[in-house]
């Protein structure tokens, strides 16, 4: 089910109000626009039959979001520049809009800062038209910009390196996580990411060294906004002992355990 936090005290940004006084040659070609961020939901697409449509994490203050209002085009066909961008929803830097079509975006958060509950909310109206001396009201809803991965480790690949083992994700923009014992969903920027390891088994003889297994690393490219990915490793023995790689349930690798696995393509 949708999970919507409703913003019950302030939930308008309202260009009626100007700091300089309406001229009538302005009036004749200017109106303005009633912004409400109409909420805030940490819904995300469903991945995997096990994990819940919600997310947790921290939700931005009303106050936190910047707005943006573009223009779209002019009755004539002609392409319109970006109005004012507003740092903050209590500080309007004008009023007025010329008449035309435009559409609003309200931000809150860095898509470029990754990390453990490093959330971006990102809300886009539709396109509305600006009508001399009239305010249009514009409702938005703001949603999680973010791609979300949690990488986890199954019983077999523990039971199999019993030594060891560390895992690392790095995304597209080059931050590197340690996820060897990932608890909390990760927030990244919806292009890509790169997960590989070193694990150790025990030794065939007795008193030798740990043997070392090196995973290289697999690539997830083509990430969605607001969506889970999981990627699983786990080791099946019956048989050669065999490295498996899924995200979300797909397996993407399925390779027999040597002392150095080979590069996956």
């Amino acid at each position: 089910m949708k999970k919507l936090f409703t913003l019950a005290t302030l939930v308008a940004l309202s260009f009626v109000s100007c700091a300089k006084s309406e001229t009538k040659s302005e009036g004749a070609e200017t109106g303005s626009i009633s912004l409400n961020i109409a909420g805030i939901t940490t819904d995300v697409v469903e991945t995997r039959a096990e994990l819940t449509t919600e997310v947790t994490c921290t939700i931005p203050e009303v106050e936190k979001f910047s707005v943006v209002v573009d223009g779209i085009r002019k009755e004539n066909g002609e392409a319109m520049n970006s109005h004012d961008t507003f740092a903050n929803v209590n500080e309007v830097k004008d009023a007025y809009f010329y008449r035309g079509f435009y559409k609003a975006t309200v931000t809150a958060g860095d898509i470029t800062v990754e990390g453990y509950d490093k959330p971006t909310f990102v809300g886009v109206s539709e396109e509305f038209q600006i009508i001399p001396r009239k305010t249009q009201n514009i409702d938005i809803t703001a949603t999680i910009a973010n791609a979300i991965v949690k990488v986890v480790v199954g019983e077999g690949f523990k039971n199999y390196f019993t030594e060891g083992y560390t895992l690392e994700l790095e995304t597209a923009l080059g931050k590197k996580f340690d996820v060897s014992s990932q608890t909390e969903l990760l927030f990244v920027a919806p292009t890509s990411f790169k997960v590989s390891g070193v694990a150790y088994k025990q030794p065939n003889e007795s008193g030798a060294d740990k043997q070392t297994v090196t995973i290289a690393a697999q690539e997830f490219k083509e990430l969605k906004p607001r969506t889970i990915y999981t990627v699983k490793m786990d080791v099946e023995t019956a048989g050669q002992a065999t490295l498996k790689i899924t995200l979300n349930d797909n397996i993407v690798n399925f390779e027999p355990i040597e002392t150095e696995l080979n590069p996956w393509s």
